[in-house]
C-alpha cells in the first residue's frame, strides 16, 4: 500500500494542533516544565490500526525529543486492551499532543477497520470493495490510505483522476454516448466510468466502450442480469443501497466492484485510551 504524503500528513497536522493550541497549553502549564512521564496507548476494542505516521507526527512537531515504541503498524487486528504503543518524553509536552495525535489515530482506524468489516464479509468472491469522494474534508488522501489499510480499493482520488459520468453529465451532454467520446477527446488517458440506471443505459454505455460501468441502485436481479449481458467484458461496479446486511448478497451476483460511501462518510472514532503512569519524575 502507498505511504501517506509526509508533506500533506504534517500539514494536516500543523492545522489540527493550531485549532486544539491556540495561544497555548494552559493546563499542562501546571506541570513542571522539566517533568518526564511514560504513557501507553491501549485500544478497548477490536480494531484495524491506522495512523501511526500522523500520531507520530503530532508528538513530533509538538515536541520533538518524545520517544513513541510502536507494537504493531498500520493494517494489523488489534485485540481490545492490546497496548499499541508506549511514550516517554516531557510531560508538558505530551499531553498537548495527546487529543490531537489520538483524534487521527481513532479516526483512520475507524475507517480501515469499517472497511475490514465489508472486506471480510465478501471475501469469498472475487470482488472488490471501493471508496467514495465522501470523505472528511481536509482528510480525503488520509482516509483514502485507511481505506487500503482496511483491504479496500480507492476508487477516483478526487475531480481530477478519472472521468465519471453521471446523470447530469449525461443531461447536459445530450447523451451517455457523446459523454464518453468528449471524455476521450478532452482526457484521452484517464479512464471512462459511465453511471447507469438501467439495462438501456447500460447497453449504451457499453456500445460506447467506457472503461468501467457503474450500476447504480440495481435490483439484485438486474444485478445479475448485467453481469450476464457483459460477460466479463468491461467492469462492473455497483453502487446504492450497499451495507453489511446487503453486501454479501450483491457480491455474490458477480460484479467486480461495490462503492460504499459509509466507509468514510459515516466513520466512528475506534476507542483508544492513552493512560499515564505514575511513575513521573525530574529530566
Amino acid at each position: 500500500m502507498n505511504t501517506p504524503n509526509p508533506a500533506e500528513m504534517a500539514e494536516s497536522v500543523r492545522i489540527a494542533l493550531a485549532e486544539d493550541l491556540g495561544s497555548g497549553d494552559v493546563t499542562a502549564d501546571l506541570i513542571a516544565p522539566d517533568t518526564i512521564s511514560r504513557a501507553t496507548v491501549i485500544t478497548r476494542e477490536d480494531a484495524i490500526i491506522c495512523g501511526i505516521a500522523w500520531f507520530d507526527e503530532v508528538f513530533h512537531q509538538v515536541n520533538p525529543t518524545i520517544q513513541i515504541t510502536w507494537h504493531f503498524q498500520d493494517g494489523d487486528q488489534v485485540k481490545a486492551n492490546d497496548i499499541l504503543c508506549h511514550i516517554k518524553g516531557n510531560a508538558r509536552g505530551m499531553l498537548t499532543a495527546e487529543r490531537s495525535a489520538l483524534n487521527f489515530l481513532q479516526t483512520l482506524s475507524g475507517t480501515a477497520t469499517a472497511t475490514r468489516r465489508y472486506v471480510d464479509l465478501i471475501a469469498h468472491t472475487s470482488c472488490r470493495i471501493l471508496d467514495t469522494r465522501k470523505t472528511l474534508p481536509g482528510l480525503r488522501n488520509a482516509q483514502k490510505y485507511a481505506v487500503r489499510c482496511g483491504g479496500g480499493v480507492n476508487h477516483r482520488i478526487g475531480l481530477y483522476d478519472r472521468v465519471l459520468v453521471k446523470e447530469n453529465h449525461i443531461m447536459a451532454a445530450g447523451s451517455i454516448t457523446a459523454a464518453v467520446a468528449q471524455a476521450r477527446r478532452l482526457h484521452p488517458t484517464l479512464k471512462v466510468e459511465v453511471e447507469t440506471e438501467g439495462l438501456k443505459e447500460l447497453a449504451e454505455a457499453t456500445a460506447a466502450q467506457a472503461d468501467i460501468i457503474m450500476l447504480d441502485d440495481y435490483p439484485m436481479e438486474l444485478l445479475r442480469e448485467a453481469v450476464k449481458i457483459t460477460a466479463g467484458r468491461i467492469p462492473l461496479e455497483a453502487s446504492g443501497g450497499v451495507n453489511l446486511e446487503t453486501v454479501k448478497t450483491i457480491a455474490e451476483t458477480g460484479v467486480d466492484f461495490i462503492s460504499v460511501g459509509g466507509i468514510t462518510k459515516h466513520v466512528r472514532a475506534v476507542d483508544l485510551s492513552m493512560r499515564f503512569e505514575l511513575q513521573d519524575f525530574k529530566a
